[in-house]
Formats: structure tokens, sequence, C-alpha cells
């Protein structure tokens, strides 16, 4: 348990009876600022940029599967959980969903090849700025 602001939240995984809670919460939001990639030898750099008026991400909701296959694993050899974060009243007030994948190709470079790729075909002035749905993942 954890107390933030006089508040105490348990954080604990997702149990079926959550799903109703975890689909209720509004997983939008906004930002000031977005990320442009920067390719160097060493690899990639993140550099934040400030935008006006700031934009509002609304994330669609995820194809296939449900909360209670998910709070176990993806049944591809993988590994999936959701956690959920649970306050006062014993009410779920926030959760997140990761998922571990094992690649077999994992350290090749091939990441790095293919955003290599991708910034080499942009339009001349160079990357645009771009927003990708965000997972967690560990």
């Amino acid at each position: 348990m954890t107390t933030i602001n006089d508040t105490t939240y348990e954080y604990r995984i997702a149990r079926p009876e959550d799903t109703g809670a975890i689909e209720a919460i509004d997983g939008s939001f906004s930002t000031s600022t977005v990320f442009e990639v920067a390719v160097s030898e060493d690899g990639f750099a993140l550099r934040e940029v400030p935008v006006d008026p700031p934009l509002v991400k609304v994330f669609p909701e995820d194809e296939g599967g449900d909360e209670e296959d998910d709070a176990e694993t993806d049944g591809e050899g993988g590994d999936s959980r959701t956690y959920v974060a649970v306050g006062a009243a014993r009410a779920v007030v926030g959760f997140a969903a990761v998922s571990y994948s094992p690649a077999d190709h994992r350290g090749r470079g091939i990441g790095r090849a293919l955003m290599g790729h991708a910034l080499d075909e942009q339009p001349a002035g160079g990357p645009r700025r771009g927003r990708s749905r965000r997972r967690a993942r560990r």
C-alpha cells in the first residue's frame, strides 16, 4: 500500500470482477509536448517539442482479448498482466496493462534498422512529428 495526498492505495493484479471498473476509467489525456526521434551513430534520442494548442489523445479500445484473459497470459508464449490501484471505498481508480512477448530476433539491430529506414523514407524537410500508442512493456 502507498499513501499519496492522504489517500491510501492498494496495488494488486486485476481480478475478473474489476473488468467493469477498468473499462469505465477515462483513458484520455492531453499534452503540450511531443517527442521527435533523432538518429545518431549511437542509436536514437528523443527531443521534447512544445505544441500549441495542446493535443488531446483518446486511445481506441483494444482489439480482441478481455481483461480476464489479460490478467494471466496472452496465450502466445508471452506473459500479460493487468494491475489495478484501489483507493477509497475499495474502488478501482487506475490500471496498467503490461505484456511481454519473447523475441527470437531481439538484440540483432532490427529495430534500429527499421527506425533508420522509416526516417530515411520521410519527405524532404526531415522527420515529421509522430504520435504512437504507448504500451507499458517489461
